[in-house]
């Protein structure tokens, strides 16, 4: 296929400063969880990208001294030449496909408590740091201030040594020393670096000066800048000081990479913003340089993008999010293959994941993560080991993306769902309230199996055990779901709850259902991701007084660590639903629920016609028990291989089920070993092993 000229605006040369980007895509900076803890898999990462065709592709932060220490974040580091090689490694695997690499140099400030450095955080201002560890930053002095200028520029050569071919100066999220001079909240000085919007810009300008100097002709040297802060007079406002910022600097960087600070604004979950929300506050700043601008808004589609370039809002896109949901985007449009695209579906569990300090994974990408440590590709997967049959029972995200995958690798797939509609769970929640976008999961998967013709999918097929044996396949995989607990039990009950059973209970299931429980409700909330305010969300948006009551401090804790708990909390209240903490269910008695409190053990009693009861669920494996436990038909029927995947097997996210029913299909022909995947200690202790 040949790309749409249409398109060609997006694969037009960009130049930043000295060098010159292939095209208009730029990975921006982003956390991966991997890092310098596991920098193997961050280089191929990172290669990856650059194999699919981003132009421009960037480190995530990276600290430049010891007091900048934010262990146990799995971030990268350049405090000394000890950090040269490994950075070097992701330099080599994105030069390898002609695009620029990038490093983001950082100082976090008050954001450092340095745990392992065991140095006092530095700051503007004497201030605790951030978080509620007993540590307090220390105000800069001249000294200070110039030895954070030398640890800059020491950075900035490390990072032309290494191979890079940007270096940004990083001034966004709140998460940067040199932007964290220019907010008056921060900044109490009276020095030449305090005072006036000059005087707090100033340390800003002398890193870039600095930087500009020490790489001369050989590297770019860019501006990452928040605009606006969205916190109305008391932040930084685009309409103020941040055109005023961008107005003083505007020729100075070779780029300017603009957005909205902090990182839970910058990075919205689509629950609660529409792509291209932060335009409003970036359109004015290619007004006001003549410098190239890079802005991001989790674009996925083509003629957004080039709608934006054309009036002149950016020069080229940024994209963090769909470039790891798809890190082909540029290729598939260049290629003419934009049907074939992975659209972000805007979900965060890449931040969660990063968050939780491991490897980061996403919803819709399986191989996020696991380039290096399982060699598995975005879009190449090994051709079938034999001519061989595969049956996959049940059709949402573990079942459909397992039969995409194992289509891809030649087999002959047969994929039975026993609804009418395809997509299980995805479909179900996809309905719910700001969730349309997460029905992208099961469309991509969809419209890529409908391409085969070596899958067959029969939808409103129920299967018996006796009807999968006759059906004669070489691997039948059983995705058949979860459904959600009436009882309670969960994370704080493993018990029964006395009165229970004579109560008008309900679960998330009933609802997606359509069923409309009587009011007042009470939401039981003990799983603690979005499950539970949504649902609370839902009902109320049906007309019923509700109270959310859950075991934790706050709605929905979980979603804290992908940036999207304290929105949930605001719009929960804000509709008028009750929200009482820190309680769990104690006993029922008709209509009277008495809830205790978690730490006091203290009763209160609310009065509620029904419960809603969002707590854990139970495996859907009826089927394949049933199989599983008459081996001699399984052996009379060719003994194939027998396989649960998904909430089946193990009911967590979507983005787990769309995991194993990937692994499922990439596994099949294989005997896997227990640990099925390369380890960054086990490459070096090989220099080390024993006789």
């Amino acid at each position: 296929m040949t790309r749409d000229p249409r398109y060609d605006i997006l694969f037009e040369p960009v130049k930043i400063g000295p060098v010159t980007a292939r095209n208009r895509f730029y990975q921006v900076p982003h956390c991966n969880g991997m890092g310098r803890t596991f920098p193997s898999s961050m280089a191929a990462m990172r290669g990856v990208k650059a194999e699919g065709g981003w132009a421009v592709v960037s480190t995530e932060q990276i600290d430049i001294h010891p007091t900048s220490d934010i262990t146990g974040a799995t971030e990268g580091r350049m405090w000394s030449d000890q950090d040269v090689p490994y950075l070097a490694r992701m330099c080599d695997a994105v030069h390898e496909h002609d695009s620029l690499a990038l490093i983001e140099l950082t100082h976090n400030g008050k954001f450092a408590s340095n745990s392992y450095s065991r140095e006092v955080p530095i700051f503007p201002s004497h201030m605790p740091v951030v978080g509620n560890n007993p540590v307090q930053a220390r105000a800069m002095d001249k000294a200070d201030i110039r030895d954070y200028r030398r640890w800059h520029l020491e950075a900035v050569k490390r990072s032309k040594q290494a191979g890079f071919d940007i270096v940004c100066c990083y001034a966004a999220h709140n998460l940067s020393l040199a932007g964290q001079f220019m907010l008056p909240r921060y900044n109490q000085r009276t020095d030449e670096y305090g005072g006036s919007l000059e005087n707090r810009v100033r340390l800003f300008r002398e890193i870039m000066e600095d930087a500009k100097e020490a790489v001369g002709d050989t590297m770019g040297v860019v501006a990452r800048f928040a605009v606006d802060e969205l916190r109305g007079a008391e932040g930084m406002e685009w309409e103020k000081e941040g055109r005023e910022i961008i107005e003083m600097l505007a020729e100075l960087p070779d780029l300017w990479d603009v957005n909205v600070a902090e990182w839970h604004n910058d990075s919205v979950t689509s629950r609660f913003a529409e792509e291209g929300f932060q335009e409003p506050f970036i359109a004015f700043v290619k007004s006001v340089t003549t410098k190239p601008v890079v802005a991001v808004g989790r674009y996925t589609t083509p003629d957004r993008m080039v709608s934006l370039i054309k009036n002149g809002v950016m020069d080229m896109i940024g994209a963090a999010r769909p470039s790891i949901a798809d890190p082909f985007l540029p290729k598939k449009i260049e290629e003419g293959r934009i049907e074939d695209i992975r659209e972000c579906i805007g979900c965060n569990i890449c931040v969660g994941w990063d968050a939780l300090m491991a490897p980061m994974r996403c919803t819709q990408n399986p191989t996020k993560g696991e380039e290096w440590r399982k060699g598995w590709h975005p879009e190449r997967i090994p051709e079938k080991t034999a001519d061989e049959s595969v049956l996959i029972i049940g059709a949402g995200p573990a079942g459909l993306e397992a039969a995409r995958a194992a289509g891809e690798r030649g087999y002959n797939v047969t994929l039975a769902e026993a609804d009418e509609e395809l997509g299980g769970r995805v479909a179900r929640e996809a309905r719910l309230p700001g969730l349309s976008a997460w029905g992208r999961v099961r469309d991509y998967r969809v419209y890529q199996i409908q391409q085969m013709a070596n899958v067959e999918v029969f939808p409103a097929s129920r299967l018996t055990a006796e009807q999968v044996l006759e059906f004669g396949a070489d691997h039948i995989a059983i995705a058949t779901g979860s459904h959600w607990r009436k009882d309670g039990y969960g994370r704080i009950h493993q018990f029964p709850i006395p009165g229970l059973s004579d109560a008008q209970v309900l679960t998330p299931d009933d609802v997606m259902a359509g069923v409309v429980p009587a009011g007042p409700v009470i939401v039981y909330d003990d799983d603690h991701y979005y499950m539970g305010g949504i649902v609370a969300e839902k009902l109320r948006g049906d007309g019923l007084d509700v109270t959310l009551v859950t075991s934790d401090p706050v709605v929905s804790s979980w979603t804290s660590i992908n940036l999207e708990q304290h929105r949930i909390q605001a719009h929960v209240l804000g509709l008028g639903i009750e929200v009482l903490a820190n309680h769990k269910l104690h006993r029922v008695a008709g209509q009277a629920v008495e809830l205790a409190c978690v730490f006091s053990e203290r009763v209160t009693t609310l009065e509620a016609a029904s419960i809603v009861m969002v707590t854990s669920r139970l495996p859907d494996a009826a089927l394949f028990d049933e199989l599983d436990a008459d081996q001699a038909r399984l052996k009379e029927a060719g003994s194939p291989s027998l396989r649960r995947i998904g909430d089946c097997y193990g009911p967590a996210t979507i983005a787990a089920a769309v995991y194993e029913g990937h692994r499922f299909a990439r596994e099949l022909g294989t005997e896997p070993e227990d640990i099925p995947y390369k380890r960054e200690l086990t490459e070096l202790a090989d220099e080390f092993a024993l006789p």
